[in-house]
């Protein structure tokens, strides 16, 4: 008996998935938790695309820099063809150690005209959004890289008033620290003369305990999942706020954000 072969048309105008956005995020290859949290976070019709840039550990500034030749090709491999309405690099500490010019010069080669965000152009901007210039900082990192995070932030103008580091060098064990010792540290560190609290690194599980930090510490609580998921989703012209993640999403998702560049 011969096979019938035959096309079949489809009687229904094609879906426009996505319809609210589609977000490409470049990944540590390591991390363990940043597609966990955007799943959490974004609005059903806003869709991310990931694609994972390699990393070394132990997490140094110079084996950060180490990821720049790689971004360009992992940009380029996030859904080739279709067109994104933003993209997510989601390292913090990559972002300070390669630079915030140098990685949206790294994406546009690839992906021009694209608007492109960080954790620090993220963070950057909600501090603004805030009006806060005094902060503490809680961390995975150890105090050498700390000292590199706290550094950038005074250079762009801010107050450090305190930074605290779990002091982990393994990129992916970072993802291990409990939701409960996050919250701990957060409010056991914090300055009381502080402003704002950032929480830094995408690996931490922080989004799922802002609520309860903010609670405790009675000021905003900024941490790089939900300022990447916040700035993406005003780069996209989300309209709607988005509960459960903090005042940032909750109070302050706009559409004034028109660039994702460092002011």
């Amino acid at each position: 008996m011969m096979m019938k072969l035959t096309t079949v048309q489809h009687n229904q105008p094609l879906e426009h998935l996505a319809p609210a956005g589609r977000i490409g995020v470049i990944s540590l290859a390591t991390d363990f938790n940043i597609e966990a949290d955007l799943h959490r976070i974004f609005p059903s019709d806003v869709q991310f695309f990931t694609s994972r840039v390699k990393n070394v550990n132990p997490l140094t500034i110079e084996n950060l820099r180490t990821m720049a030749p790689g971004i360009s090709m992992t940009a380029d491999t996030i859904l080739p063809g279709v067109e994104l309405d933003a993209i997510i690099y989601a390292c913090t500490s990559g972002t300070i150690a390669i630079g915030v010019e140098r990685v949206t010069q790294l994406i546009n080669e690839v992906r021009p005209g694209v608007p492109v965000t960080n954790p620090v152009t993220a963070a950057l901007s909600a501090f603004e959004c805030f009006g806060a210039k005094r902060i503490s900082i809680l961390t995975p990192y150890t105090e050498t890289v700390n000292q590199e995070v706290a550094q950038f932030f005074i250079s762009q103008g801010y107050e450090v008033l305190s930074i605290a580091g779990f002091g982990f060098e393994d990129d992916t064990a970072m993802t291990y620290l409990t939701p409960q010792d996050i919250t701990d540290a957060a409010i056991a560190c914090c300055d009381s003369n502080a402003e704002l609290m950032f929480i830094s690194c995408t690996a931490l599980r922080a989004s799922l305990v802002l609520e309860d930090i903010e609670q405790s510490l009675g000021i905003p609580v900024v941490s790089s999942n939900q300022a990447l998921a916040w700035h993406s989703l005003s780069l996209v012209k989300y309209p709607v706020s988005v509960n459960g993640f903090g005042a940032l999403l909750r109070e302050h998702l706009t559409t004034d954000i028109v660039s994702g560049e460092l002011v």
